[in-house]
């Protein structure tokens, strides 16, 4: 079965930074796409970065370029989101996605960004 577990979430000041992880398991990881998205309250789900299978292609929305970066370790069949500079607005919870023929998501991990 696949399963993507997200972690890495939880509260910080404006300015500051986490790393998000994202552990898969239940197919052949390097094989895959894999995609970041977030959900703020009333809002849109929105595509937040996009990873090739070997890693080698990345893509970023406009408003996160520069502060987030996107990565792999296909050894370890985890995707990092590492969350640079955060402003208010990047409160939402954040959720990892495998792309293909069938999508799966990941439960979600909460990133509140406050003063």
């Amino acid at each position: 079965q696949v399963q993507l577990v997200e972690s890495g979430g939880g509260l910080v000041q404006p300015g500051g930074s986490l790393r998000l992880s994202c552990a898969a398991s239940g197919f052949t990881f390097s094989s895959y796409y894999i995609d970041w998205y977030r959900q703020a309250p009333g809002k849109e789900r929105e595509l937040v970065a996009t990873i090739s299978s070997s890693g080698g292609f990345t893509n970023y929305a406009e408003s996160v370029k520069g502060r987030f970066t996107i990565s792999r370790d296909n050894a370890k069949n985890t995707v990092y989101l590492q969350m640079n500079s955060l402003k208010p607005e990047d409160t939402a919870v954040y959720y990892c996605k495998r792309t293909g023929f069938k999508d799966y998501w990941g439960q979600g991990t909460q990133v509140t960004v406050s003063s």
